[in-house]
């Protein structure tokens, strides 16, 4: 199987965890090989966060929402640590509406928002209403989607 991760010059990771990537994507089918491949990018790559979003869009896209709900918890704390973000929601929230045009924090709400998906997915129903109604409140545009699953969670049941 040839790889070529010079064809991705615009993803800024070494060119290992390129080719492992790549590798991920060329035996899809195979799920076991390719989960082996995504796990051992994500272990050589834990400075890089756009690893991270491939990851969780990987996982995702499997089906297999625990590993992404993981994958996306590792790049939140990630982007704690590089931005040096408070763990009180009150604090962090005065924060993510003054720079959420920064690159950081658009990824860190895009990902809070993904978790919100994912543990709907997983059927944590109350934490995944926490989690975008934070984001909504931080998100009046709706640039994050969580406002669409805030309305989906709390819908009314119809009547049949």
């Amino acid at each position: 199987m040839q790889v070529q991760p010079e064809k991705f010059s615009w993803f800024h990771v070494p060119e290992d965890i390129k080719k492992l990537l790549i590798l991920a994507t060329q035996t899809w089918e195979n799920t076991t090989e390719s989960e082996k491949y995504m796990q051992t990018a994500l272990a050589k790559s834990a400075e890089h966060t756009d690893v991270f979003v491939a990851a969780y869009r990987f996982f995702y896209y499997k089906n297999n929402y625990p590993l992404a709900l993981q994958t996306t918890v590792q790049l939140l704390d990630k982007i704690k640590e590089l931005e040096k973000l408070p763990d009180n929601w009150e604090q962090l929230k005065a924060i993510l509406v003054s720079r959420k045009e920064d690159p950081n924090i658009r990824l860190y709400l895009n990902a809070y928002a993904a978790s919100g998906l994912v543990l709907a997915k997983l059927e944590e129903l109350e934490l995944a209403k926490e989690i975008s109604a934070r984001v909504k409140e931080v998100d009046e545009k709706n640039d994050f989607g969580a406002g669409i699953l805030w309305d989906i969670l709390t819908r009314p049941l119809e009547d049949d």
